[in-house]
């Protein structure tokens, strides 16, 4: 809903001003009230805050028709001197923007954007990528599949939103392999650092589609001590354009912020940039003892202007190179529907400029929120080439799941570049085809190219993956060549189905190392009854996906309430609730409409 935002520039202050750990105490004022607390009008005061309710901020948004007031800069002291010229150029650098050379300018003043209840009446603007399903390939044509992980759940969060709604999805949000990887599967854990995956492997019959088989790949990610946890060098990127007024959007924004802040440690750092029409530093770079600090400058936001995202991103990443640590995790954490509309706002030309930030060593992670204009499309773009995750924020408890019950495997890397390579047995398996992971594929010659990026995986974070293959001697999905001839397969190690290798590298180091791991007879079950849990939940929730794709793979016969059995029996231990939410998923798809209903 581009159209409707309003503008309330956030101000500019001084960059250089900013790189300070923070203004000294107001005279009078215990150095106490620095540390953590309420952020309440009277001690974020204090603080040089203004903060701002909710209610007020809604009763603004809700007055059609009346033009916008820019909102009060939050106090700064005036920088002098060098400071000053600093500040300046900052200035002039962001308003510039080095993405593409041209000048940011706001958008003209436009009126207040309608309360909620107009929006919802506007045509939805929401996008996502065109992904087409990975084909069934032969195995005498390409017997070796390349792809780069995946650890994203945006994808999951957004279905249910749509689901719980009564709605089913666009085809094109559903990807397979975020639903399959939001869950924890329990795999063993690997024993050390250097060695930071361990892998699972399960072959069952597939339940939708006779004679064929599923491959279950499941890698468990090492979990580092907390205490041997680095630093962490973060900078908050929030969006407070007019699209983000909505409570499912800036105000649960704020809260899922404050979520992060209560895990920040006395070493961590955060810093924080906020941008509407344009952009600006909010809060210069402040320890984590000083919490309370840190919720007054998320208080003092609010939403009001067009979205200069492109501007946001250059100052957030110059702010995070400013104060970059080789010994911490670096990282851009940026909170926005992802509907750029001011200034960069292609997403190629965002994606190559932040494929260019992250050889800095600065990472970004995207997390979405609202609905109605959500770019999916911008966040997933970000995100992949950015060397972080994509989640999306759809309630308070997906806020906990992500800033509080998965802070670790959100941002403590223990692997970048991660790839995963599967070579078939000709003698063994005639077909397969991946599960999911269209935007992930890589060619074979990269998995051996250290430079070729993949994707990132945090500490005890799991990646799944799923061939559906079809073995030899059952029915292949395509006819045999007339005229081709087949050459006789080379000889195999007896029993082997395939052979499993995973590339990664450590945290800073530029060369990978090599995980291999041959899939045979051992890890065959006659059944999807006597396969174990993880391969069972994780067949209930691919299948799940893929009728939400309308894939024409699924046997008709394979229907929401085949999931939801075979879903019901691969429970098991459930602390969260999460499975149990998902089976009411499955019978929340059986009865939803149509997006055109």
């Amino acid at each position: 809903m581009s159209g409707s935002k309003t503008v309330r520039s956030v101000s500019f202050i001084a960059l250089a001003a900013l790189t300070a750990a923070g203004a000294p105490p107001a005279p009078g004022v215990a150095q106490s009230a620095y540390r953590d607390g309420s952020p309440t009008p009277a001690a974020c005061e204090a603080l040089g805050f203004t903060t701002v309710s909710e209610h007020d901020d809604y009763r603004r948004s809700a007055r059609v028709g009346m033009p916008s007031p820019p909102p009060p800069p939050p106090p700064q002291r005036e920088p002098r001197g060098r400071a000053a010229d600093a500040a300046a150029g900052a200035h002039k650098r962001i308003e510039e923007l080095a993405v593409t050379g041209h000048r940011v300018r706001p958008a003209a003043p436009s009126m207040y954007a309608p309360p909620p209840a107009i929006m919802r009446q506007q045509a939805e603007t929401e996008r996502y990528p065109n992904a087409q399903a990975n084909p069934i390939r032969r195995v005498a044509d390409e017997p070796v599949s390349t792809f780069s992980v995946d650890v994203d759940t945006a994808a999951y969060a957004n279905v249910r939103r749509f689901l719980n709604d009564g709605r089913r999805p666009p085809a094109d949000a559903v990807r397979v392999e975020e639903l399959v990887n939001y869950f924890d599967y329990g795999y063993a854990a690997p024993r050390e650092r250097t060695i930071p995956f361990r892998p699972f492997v399960a072959v069952t019959p597939s339940p939708w589609s006779a004679e064929r088989q599923i491959m279950h790949i499941g890698l468990q990610g090492y979990e580092a001590p907390r205490a041997a946890q680095p630093p962490l060098n973060l900078v908050f990127l929030i969006d407070t354009s007019g699209s983000m007024s909505s409570e499912d959007r800036l105000p649960l924004a704020r809260k899922s912020l404050g979520l992060l802040i209560d895990q920040l440690r006395p070493q961590d750092r955060v810093a924080m940039v906020a941008y509407a029409g344009s952009a600006g530093a909010v809060l210069a770079p402040t320890d984590g003892r000083q919490k309370l600090k840190m919720r007054c400058a998320l208080e003092a936001l609010h939403s009001g202007g067009s979205t200069a995202g492109g501007a946001g991103l250059a100052l957030a990443y110059d702010l995070a190179r400013q104060n970059f640590d080789p010994k911490a995790v670096n990282r851009v954490i940026l909170v926005t529907d992802g509907d750029f509309n001011v200034g960069v706002a292609d997403p190629a030309k965002l994606k190559d400029f932040v494929a260019e930030q992250r050889k800095t060593g600065v990472y970004l992670s995207v997390y979405g929120y609202g609905r109605g204009n959500y770019n999916d499309t911008m966040m997933q773009t970000l995100a992949q080439n950015g060397n972080g995750t994509a989640a999306y924020v759809d309630t308070l408890n997906e806020a906990r799941r992500l800033f509080r019950d998965d802070f670790t495997a959100s941002l403590f890397p223990i692997a970048d570049d991660v790839k995963i390579q599967v070579e078939f047995n000709p003698a063994r398996v005639s077909e397969y085809r991946l599960i999911g992971y269209e935007t992930r594929m890589l060619a074979r010659e990269d998995f051996n190219n250290d430079r070729v990026d993949a994707g990132e995986v945090g500490a005890g974070a799991s990646v799944t993956a799923l061939y559906e293959i079809t073995p030899t001697g059952a029915a292949a999905s395509s006819d045999p060549l007339r005229y081709g001839r087949q050459p006789a397969p080379a000889a195999m190690p007896a029993g082997e189905i395939a052979f499993l290798k995973v590339r990664y590298k450590l945290p800073g180091e530029r060369a990978s190392h090599l995980i291999e791991r041959p899939i045979g007879g051992a890890d065959v079950y006659a059944s999807v009854a006597a396969a174990p849990e993880p391969a069972r939940w994780a067949l209930a929730v691919a299948g799940f996906g893929q009728k939400l794709r309308g894939d024409p793979r699924i046997d008709e016969r394979f229907g929401w309430p085949q999931v939801a059995a075979l879903a019901q029996g691969a429970r098991g231990e459930d602390p969260f609730g999460l499975r149990a939410e998902f089976v009411q998923l499955v019978r929340n798809a059986d009865g939803a409409r149509s997006l055109n209903e």
